[in-house]
């Protein structure tokens, strides 16, 4: 938000600079982003270059057809020769001049020139050169009578400083430049200034307003206010200053009395050419199902029955507190004006702006709860600036309500507050603080009652306390911390092995990544409905795309010995609202598919968990150099995917764990000696080998200790599509020497297994 500081100095009188002011407000109410300054730089005697003129001749250039040669009386013994290309005046007019040696909002330099042949001795000024408004068209015609050579900063705003805020959270009150003025005096102790607005005479035979609120849940407030003879034209240059410095684009003066008076007090409004509306009717409805509106921007809207519009007696003519319609805007022929001064309940508002896409500076405020008791002021003050601007005459007014919100009532415990705060609060400071932003404080009975414009962020004590210490000074709180009686909790289960995980992959070389949750494709149903980039629209469903992404980067850095490793979510479709949440443990390694399986035997055997492995098939993954194991899968990956040998894993961490013993346990150490032996078999290439090894595992029993394959050999002596497999065993029992014999009837047990299951042919003998 934008807060011009002279339009903030008229609410409340405060003995302070611009920047102490922001440098206050920046610990005590909000995000302080800059000072800028508008306008004309106020510096060096510049202002004194900027004067009233009045043109004494105006005829065209004689080089020229669309260039005026003036004559302008500046104050001083001999009136000055200025060129101009505006034709919207002529002798007679009073005009904004600058001098040569002015410097122009922007910082350039204004100097004598020639154009077209003859000298201009200045420059006769509009709008948007002195960053007033954005009319260029014309300049500036003062209307009032003033004496050439005035300084032209007593006919116009020339400059202005200008804080900038960001107010991202629910404090509507901080969308309203009294409300910041609120906060200044209270910071400051100065005095506040009574709200803007004065009632003008009421019509002695007041016009009906034929106002309806069908569903008062969305709207429990509807002022409706009727004006007559409305002159339709630009806004006063001071009008028009004050909405450019606060960011707001100046179009007439009835629309910019309604923006002026939204930035003013924080409640938006909206004018309706009253003509345009069906039998002179305002009913504020749910949408009909089908039902479309044509705002102001030109789109055509389609409806949802949960959509709250303004409508006349026919048809919706605008979205509820986000944007009017096409078919009743007020423009230059509009004589007959309602003024809309509503308001409406937050999360519809919201959940409309954000399904249609359309946010606006109206629903910005809606969304964060505007207070339903600033409407009537609002409507009073654009009332007093639609007679005055715009020579109105007030002629109806009804004021459709159902039932407001009281005012919350909590308690203040003084002692507390120094207790929360670790600071002594004088009471009589508590109380002036809360006083001061509009709070009532019972001192005996300790009730504090909320103001309305607070109503919903200030329910608990605890929230006033927050309101004393903020405004008394949050840096005069110490910076200590709570005294630690006590300690409870542990880390998880699942906490504990995630961290055995990192460090062990840490201790072999790979560092931690951590990337984006959101991908460029994938599922339809976890793509995001308002994504805020193309290329992160949808949940990922897999960690390799970021790794890959952040491994593809170290390679363009020129980086060696590239080994990374992620945990994080990933997200499944579920086929319900929301998607299955997994966490997984995810890594890429140069070197290839050794490297990966190297990295995950030494996890497993650091979890003292069995990796079994088995033939795996994943499309991103190397042909024939790709594996699975319970858990997920590793490989090397696709060379497609990037350049070079890389190897690859991603781990369900749940699946993972589950395989962990809780407690390891002791096994005893048998001192009975092992029997050692080989065997090799000849199976058809499509076996996998980890399925020799648990069939042999199956078949022997406990009494089979390890077994590990060794090698795996493929050529002209066990024939094409086959493949021998050399098994290491070791057999050894807990209870006795097992003789040459009981180690034979095991192997045998081995071997026939591994025949009845895959063809198996022992090699050797």
């Amino acid at each position: 938000m934008k807060i011009p500081v002279s339009w903030l100095r008229e609410y409340v009188d405060v003995n302070a600079t611009t920047v102490e002011i922001a440098e206050r407000l920046a610990i005590s109410t909000f995000e302080l982003e800059k000072i800028s300054y508008r306008g004309v730089p106020d510096e060096d005697g510049n202002l004194g270059l900027f004067r009233v003129g009045l043109v004494l001749e105006a005829a065209k250039h004689p080089n020229a057809d669309r260039l005026q040669l003036c004559t302008v009386d500046v104050g001083e013994p001999e009136p000055r020769q200025i060129v101009c290309g505006a034709w919207n005046f002529g002798t007679g007019a009073t005009v904004a001049v600058a001098l040569p040696g002015a410097i122009m909002p922007g910082g350039q330099k204004l100097e004598r020139a020639k154009l077209r042949g003859v000298v201009s001795d200045g420059m006769i000024l509009s709008e948007r050169e002195l960053e007033i408004g954005d009319d260029h068209t014309g300049i500036i015609v003062l209307s009032r009578p003033f004496d050439p050579g005035t300084p032209l900063g007593d006919a116009l705003p020339l400059g202005d400083e200008v804080i900038e805020v960001e107010t991202g959270f629910n404090r509507p009150d901080l969308l309203a430049i009294y409300g910041i003025a609120r906060e200044v005096a209270a910071v400051f102790s100065a005095e506040l200034k009574p709200p803007p607005g004065r009632e003008p005479d009421r019509p002695l035979d007041p016009e009906p307003v034929d106002v309806r609120i069908d569903d008062p849940a969305g709207c429990p407030r509807y002022i409706g206010r009727l004006f007559r003879d409305v002159r339709i034209g630009p806004s006063p240059e001071w009008l028009k200053a004050r909405l450019t410095a606060a960011g707001q684009r100046p179009i007439s003066n009835v629309v910019d009395v309604t923006n002026y008076v939204m930035l003013a007090l924080g409640s938006p409004l909206h004018a309706f050419d009253h003509v345009k509306l069906v039998q002179g009717r305002i009913v504020v409805r749910r949408a009909e199902p089908g039902e479309t509106v044509r705002t102001l921007d030109g789109e055509e809207r389609r409806l949802e029955p949960s959509d709250l519009v303004i409508a006349d007696a026919e048809r919706a003519i605008a979205l509820a507190g986000i944007m009017g319609g096409e078919e009743t805007e007020v423009t230059g022929t509009t004589s007959d004006v309602l003024l809309e001064a509503a308001n409406f309940e937050p999360v519809g508002i919201m959940r409309s702006s954000e399904r249609l896409g359309l946010r606006t500076d109206g629903s910005n405020r809606w969304e964060k709860g505007v207070d339903p008791y600033t409407a009537e002021q609002a409507a009073i003050y654009a009332t007093e600036l639609f007679v005055d601007l715009a020579k109105a005459r007030y002629t109806g007014e009804t004021d459709a309500q159902g039932d407001l919100p009281v005012r919350p009532v909590t308690r203040l415990r003084p002692e507390r507050t120094d207790a929360v705060v670790g600071l002594e609060i004088p009471l009589t400071d508590q109380r002036r603080i809360l006083e001061r932003l509009g709070f009532e404080v019972e001192e005996r009975a300790g009730i504090v009652t909320v103001p309305t414009w607070r109503a919903r962020d200030v329910t608990r004590e605890v929230d006033v306390i927050e309101e004393v210490v903020r405004v008394y000074g949050l840096e005069k709180v110490p910076f200590t911390l709570p005294m630690r009686r006590e300690m409870f909790g542990r880390l998880s289960v699942e906490q504990r092995l995630g961290r055995i995980c990192e460090e062990t992959l840490a201790g072999l070389g790979f560092s931690e990544a951590y990337t984006f949750s959101l991908v460029a494709d994938g599922p339809d149903e976890l793509r995001l409905a308002n994504p805020m980039v193309s290329n992160q629209a949808v949940l990922r469903t897999t960690l390799l795309d970021g790794l890959v992404e952040a491994a593809q980067r170290n390679v363009h850095a020129q980086n060696a010995g590239i080994a990374l490793f992620e945990i994080a979510r990933v997200y499944l479709p579920s086929g319900g609202p929301l998607p299955d949440e997994r966490r997984r443990l995810g890594g890429i390694v140069e070197g290839g598919f050794a490297r990966a399986k190297g990295a995950l035997e030494t996890l497993y055997e650091t979890l003292r968990v069995e990796l079994r492995v088995e033939r795996g098939g994943e499309p991103f993954l190397h042909p024939g150099k790709a594996a699975r194991t319970d858990a997920g899968w590793f490989g090397e990956l696709h060379p497609a995917r990037l350049d070079g040998s890389w190897g690859v894993f991603e781990l369900d961490l749940e699946t993972l764990f589950a395989g962990v013993e809780p407690v390891p346990l002791y096994r005893d150490v048998i001192a009975y000696p092992p029997v050692r032996q080989d065997l090799a078999v000849v199976v058809a290439e499509d076996v996998p080998a980890g399925a020799l090894v648990e069939t042999a595992r199956d078949a022997a029993g406990d009494e089979l200790r390890e077994v590990a394959i060794f090698d795996v050999y493929r050529g002209e002596q066990v024939g094409d599509g086959r493949k021998s497999v050399a098994l290491s065993l070791v057999f050894q029992s807990p209870e006795r020497t097992l003789a040459d014999a009981d180690a034979a009837e095991i192997r045998g047990r081995i071997v026939a297994a591994l025949t009845e299951r895959f063809g198996a042919e022992v090699r050797g003998g």
